[in-house]
């Protein structure tokens, strides 16, 4: 008989409440949601939050920051919990603690205290997010079933970003910045509610926590990324700069260490084995880092280079959603037939087409003509791949190891992020500092007395001259996200290979033909 290269020793459906796959999938679908979506929904209030908080300009990239480190750096630990502890109990722990997170930080009256309140929602969307994504290998049986849950779940994933982007808007431009967290509260005391009902608990696999492992990555990720945001600010001799990047590098390589030697690591090294899964992870860092600084550079530009308010950026960022979800659908559709690699492959093409679109942006370009047409290729090309990479991340991996698998994926989307967000800060940074110096003289030949007076006051160029230093350090910003998507590219054509296995198990018929 054949061996399904899926979620090996599990019993299809063991985990499911019978009559009710449907609501079982839209509880798990909802948290990835919210904890997905968390990362970009606080982007478009960072303006309004500044003001009420008085936040300085560079601690505000820290409201981003403090979710996304934790959330990436404790995936891992997150995955083992579910594995170790049961699935549904971890889940509905991180569920909560995300829920409280979400109240405290929208009741934060001092910039440390919302600081400390996004960081502890990290800490339950890393307990909650690869549970709920390992909780759908156990709640749906092998095939066309299981292809379908997980579609639903990657196009939440890859669209949750830009929904974050309108639900932000909506919220900061109708309410108050505050709503952007407390609207989690809600939502995380009802998937609470209906976990329980709908939901039945894994069997539990006993081990040990890598807490050694989770520590070194974590901290060495988050110096690695403060590395890259003070290079941005105060260049790449400064003293703290060459500090945070020797700190991520001994930190990095101690977790390697740990990693190798541990008897039970958060990161088994055998999971890397599997060349697909390896591609997996890879393209799934590069293209999450690309995405992420797509998301910030894009919101800033249709803010203050088109003028949009706030919900007019959020509904701008409506047709990267329908082209993820649209992308998705299609690939959840045909993966059975044509296996991961001819959609990672055109997938990554569409990614890197649409990012080279953007490297030509400037003041006068408008959204349809500078916008929406690189948005819609990026989005198509992410919602392909996203289905792919979630299905092939899991591949081959036995039951009790799902947890860990899952959390891997989800960690180099999120950890993927930081990085890539910070990478393409420091080239806006340096960019617009050289651009600006060259606007200076411009604006000194060419600008009103009232405007030099009020330059002189304030050290801010007016428009047009700041459309154009913005503009140019968006626009030479994509270039690296470019490198990163040609990197997916390279990894998708090279090292991904369609195996019969894999095409029996997507579509349910792995074993039938031997029994």
């Amino acid at each position: 008989m054949t061996t399904s290269p899926l979620i090996k020793d599990q019993k299809p459906g063991a985990a499911r409440r019978e009559g009710h796959p449907g609501i079982a999938l839209t509880v798990i679908a909802a948290c990835q949601l919210m904890v997905v979506l968390d990362a970009t929904i606080v982007n478009i209030a960072l303006p309004h939050i500044q003001g009420a908080l008085k936040f300085s300009t560079t601690d505000l990239t820290w409201v981003v920051s403090a979710y996304t480190l934790t959330f990436g750096g404790l995936l891992l630990l997150g995955g083992r919990a579910g594995d170790i502890l049961g699935r549904r109990r971890v889940f509905m722990s991180g569920i909560l603690l995300f829920t409280v997170a979400s109240l405290l930080g929208g009741l934060a009256q001092e910039p440390w205290q919302l600081l400390a309140a996004r960081a502890l929602q990290g800490v339950g969307g890393a307990i909650a997010s690869p549970t709920s994504l390992a909780l759908i290998t156990t709640t749906f049986p092998e095939g066309p079933e299981r292809n379908r849950a997980f579609g639903v779940f990657a196009a939440v994933s890859a669209g949750g970003g830009a929904i974050g982007l309108l639900a932000g808007g909506m919220l900061t431009e109708w309410l108050d910045w505050r709503w952007v967290l407390f609207v989690n509260v809600p939502i995380g005391v009802l998937i609470a509610v209906l976990t329980p009902l709908y939901i039945s608990e894994s069997e539990r696999h006993p081990g040990r926590f890598d807490i050694a492992g989770a520590l070194t990555s974590t901290l060495g990720m988050a110096s690695l990324v403060y590395g890259f945001i003070r290079a941005a600010e105060e260049g790449w001799r400064d003293s703290l700069t060459i500090a945070s990047f020797g700190t991520a590098v001994i930190l990095l390589a101690a977790f390697a260490l740990v990693e190798s030697r541990a008897r039970e690591p958060i990161t088994p090294l055998r999971m890397f084995a599997d060349r697909n899964r390896s591609g997996t992870y890879v393209i799934m860092l590069s293209l999450a880092a690309a995405m992420f600084g797509m998301f910030f550079f894009i919101v800033l530009f249709v803010q203050n280079v088109l003028r949009y308010t706030p919900i007019e950026a959020g509904l701008a960022f409506l047709p990267i959603t329908v082209a993820i979800v649209t992308g998705a659908g299609l690939s959840q559709r045909f993966l059975p037939v044509l296996g991961p690699k001819p959609f990672m492959v055109v997938g990554s093409t569409l990614v890197v087409i649409g990012l080279g679109w953007l490297t030509f942006i400037d003041p006068e370009s408008s959204y349809v003509s500078g916008v929406l047409g690189p948005m819609l290729l990026f989005g198509f090309g992410m919602g392909l791949n996203f289905v792919t990479l979630t299905l092939t991340a899991v591949s081959g991996v036995a039951t009790h190891e799902a947890g860990a698998a899952s959390g891997l994926l989800n960690a180099t989307q999120q950890v993927g992020g930081s990085l890539g967000l910070s990478i393409l800060t420091t080239v806006f940074g340096t960019a617009s500092r050289d651009e600006a110096e060259k606007q200076v003289v411009d604006f000194m030949a060419n600008a009103s007395p009232e405007q030099k007076a009020e330059f002189a006051t304030t050290h801010q160029l007016p428009a047009p001259w700041s459309h154009e230093v913005l503009a140019h350090g968006i626009s030479t910003a994509f270039l690296p996200a470019v490198a990163m998507a040609v990197l997916a590219l390279a990894v998708a054509t090279l090292v991904i290979r369609v195996r019969k296995s894999d095409l029996e198990a997507l579509s349910g018929t792995a074993g039938v033909a031997a029994g």
